[in-house]
């Protein structure tokens, strides 16, 4: 398995501007790792550029702000792309990212001159262009966007029959060693989706993505599928785990062979990148979090992935600072020089255990990928809305064994700490300064406008807008309407992000999603337990809980009314419908607001709906920026409705939106029960009637 090469150490990264992530990548770089991976803010993955009115928030909390070529090749300056793999986790604003990496090596080359080996520095028509060499992988995998992460720009249709299939004939043709699509299980498993859910979801899509290549691209399996790579996420059920990367190396070659009968034996090999679990990350009891994220790197390279990503301990209440990130990265290094684990080729080939768990894996995931199959394939599936239905149920059913004490959670919900020690544990965390990240980003775009040719960049605007409206396919890589080719061109003269997303936009629309509530299922954790004296305790609570909230309607004459919303860009919405689940089987009346509102658009909903609270779930780090907006137009209206928050919130932070700010009345962290958030909730709605 590593007998002849370990597994690439590839650690996700990228946080303020380009600026301070370059220091970040030739640091790291410098200190052993073997690939970049590379992470943007959430305008950049939603199309805005950081001027937008819509982002204020979120420029450079998440990720690294991109803008325009300029601040891709600040990016990966002193970085030599044609020689180092680069991994790119972009999925809606895929194609503006792709062509000012593309275009940041060209120019990488330029100021080469002569030095160059390609042709676009020394000049030689008869040399390679440096697109040759440029290896790495975009995960461009918008099906796992519609299902979970929420990071999508345009409807499905156009997403996939023109944006995924014209990158893959592009590179096809013109980037032969980079991979098209990294078709992601990892999101899934975030999500809230169990082991069999991921698995086959994620070979289903994998399916979907040929099926593109083919049909739509006109190209071959062989041309594209030894490009495909997958992204597994690792979680800390150790044995099925290895099993589950087993089976998917099984299940992939399986189908591959069934349905387009390749001749490359290449097309039947599974390659993934694995990246251990940021959901089992706990705030309490941070150092805890170096266990669990080391037992999940081993169960993912004893199931043979090619590279790998360890989270950081401290990633469950913010952005990883330097110590913790390298304690994230040595970790792997420990694994692969001190632990002899590269010496053993297959260790557990042969084991009944291991085979028999594999089977089973296998058979749960055929089942899925079957019933997706049945309803005419991934897109499809995912258009009912049953693929995302079914994740959301199982994220429910988890928080609902959480809570009732069924899954233990080491510091969470067994072997807890008091206050004060908790306290003592807290663990600091990187800030990032939202106003000045954003007020550099557009300066440096107003500078890169009044500098550009604009005939130039409004007749490249032009042939994308035009290229996307065509009803025939273009994804031959070299055809001349060839979205990827089109906005390559568009970097070059210096359109930026936000004006290339702008104008698929003009042709294709935004994707508007529809919200459902599952119900049942948290309540069901509860009340379908057993009889041992445990579950009785944790079903009399889910009963008292029930009945506050019975004798709440009786005095009111109605029942409490939470509307649960996300602001800015965050397209993380686990805790938030894991939330409005459990808060409706517990009584609750829920609204749900739509993704990505502004403080105004919410203070709206919940004016209009009448509601008595405000949860706010937060997981990008907008929090400080957002939740005192929503304040302040809440109170242009005077009202005095209840704001509460949660999700990846720091504890350091607390104060700043409790007391200085007073921007919220609680906040709830990651680890808290959602009975204890819904009895605290309904004292302070009772609070602020009293008042």
């Amino acid at each position: 398995m590593y007998t002849n090469r370990p597994w690439t150490v590839r650690q996700y990264a990228g946080f303020s501007t380009a600026e301070e992530s370059n220091k970040f990548y030739r640091a790291n770089v410098a200190a052993g790792q073997q690939g970049l991976s590379v992470a943007f803010d959430l305008p950049t993955h939603r199309g805005y550029d950081s001027d937008h009115d819509r982002v204020v928030g979120d420029v450079g909390m998440a990720g690294v702000s991109i803008d325009s070529v300029d601040d891709m090749k600040i990016l990966f300056d002193g970085i030599p792309l044609d020689q180092i793999s680069v991994s790119m986790t972009m999925n809606g604003a895929v194609l503006p990212t792709m062509a000012m990496y593309a275009q940041a090596a060209i120019e990488q080359q330029e100021a080469l001159g002569i030095e160059s080996k390609f042709r676009e520095g020394s000049g030689d028509t008869n040399a390679k262009s440096v697109l040759s060499s440029l290896r790495g992988t975009i995960q461009n995998d918008i099906l796992k966007e519609f299902m979970v992460r929420n990071t999508y720009i345009y409807p499905p249709e156009p997403s996939m029959d023109r944006v995924v299939a014209d990158i893959i004939g592009f590179t096809a043709t013109h980037m032969p060693k980079f991979n098209a699509i990294s078709i992601s299980g990892y999101h899934m498993q975030e999500a809230g989706a169990d082991l069999a859910l991921e698995l086959g979801f994620t070979i289903a899509d994998g399916l979907e993505y040929i099926r593109t290549a083919v049909n739509k691209a006109g190209l071959k399996v062989d041309d594209v599928a030894p490009r495909y790579s997958f992204f597994f996420g690792i979680g800390m059920d150790f044995y099925t785990e290895i099993a589950k990367l087993r089976a998917a190396r099984r299940l992939w070659s399986t189908l591959v062979e069934k349905h387009f009968q390749p001749k490359d034996p290449r097309s039947l090999l599974l390659r993934t990148h694995c990246q251990t679990s940021g959901y089992t990350l706990t705030e309490q009891q941070p150092l805890n979090n170096v266990i669990r994220t080391t037992i999940e790197a081993l169960a993912a390279v004893q199931g043979g992935t090619q590279s790998l990503h360890t989270n950081s301990y401290d990633e469950a209440i913010g952005l990883p600072t330097v110590a913790t990130a390298r304690v994230a990265r040595n970790t792997q290094l420990i694994l692969q020089e001190e632990a002899g684990i590269c010496a053993v080729a297959d260790p557990w080939g042969g084991s009944h255990m291991m085979e028999s768990l594999t089977d089973e894996l296998a058979d749960k995931a055929m089942d899925t990928i079957e019933e997706v199959e049945a309803a005419g394939g991934m897109t499809s599936y995912i258009n009912s809305g049953m693929a995302k239905l079914r994740i959301e149920e199982s994220a429910t059913k988890k928080q609902g064994r959480i809570d009732s004490g069924q899954d233990v959670i080491v510091g969470v919900n067994k072997y807890k700490l008091g206050s004060k020690e908790e306290e003592e544990e807290r663990q600091e965390v990187l800030q990032i300064d939202n106003s000045a990240v954003r007020e550099k980003q557009v300066n440096r775009l107003n500078e890169l406008k009044s500098l550009r040719n604009n005939d130039e960049v409004e007749a490249a605007l032009s042939d994308l807008e035009t290229s996307a409206r065509l009803s025939h396919s273009t994804s031959k890589g070299d055809d001349t309407n060839n979205l990827m080719a089109l906005a390559i061109d568009a970097a070059r003269v210096r359109c930026t992000l936000g004006e290339i997303s702008l104008a698929l936009e003009k042709a294709w629309g935004r994707h508007v999603p529809s919200s459902t509530i599952v119900q049942g299922a948290y309540g069901a954790s509860f009340t379908n337990t057993g009889n041992n004296s445990k579950s009785n305790g944790s079903e009399s609570e889910y009963d008292n809980v029930l009945n506050k909230v019975k004798q709440f309607e009786e005095k009111e004459g109605r029942r409490p009314r939470i509307l649960v919303a996300k602001m800015g860009q965050d397209g993380h919405d686990r805790g938030a419908k894991v939330i409005a689940s459990g808060f409706s089987d517990l009584g609750y009346d829920v609204d749900i607001g739509p993704l990505f509102q502004t403080p105004a658009e919410v203070a709206l909903q919940a004016l209009d709906s009448d509601v008595h609270v405000i949860g706010i779930s937060s997981q990008a780090a907008g929090h400080k920026t957002l939740l005192p907006a929503l304040k302040e137009e809440l109170q242009k209206q005077g009202s005095n409705i209840v704001i509460v928050a949660g999700g990846v919130i720091p504890p350091q932070d607390y104060d700043y939106l409790l007391k200085e700010a007073k921007c919220c009345s609680a906040v709830f962290g990651p680890g808290t029960r959602i009975t204890d958030a819904a009895l605290e909730t309904l004292s302070l709605i009772e609070e602020s009637i009293t008042d």
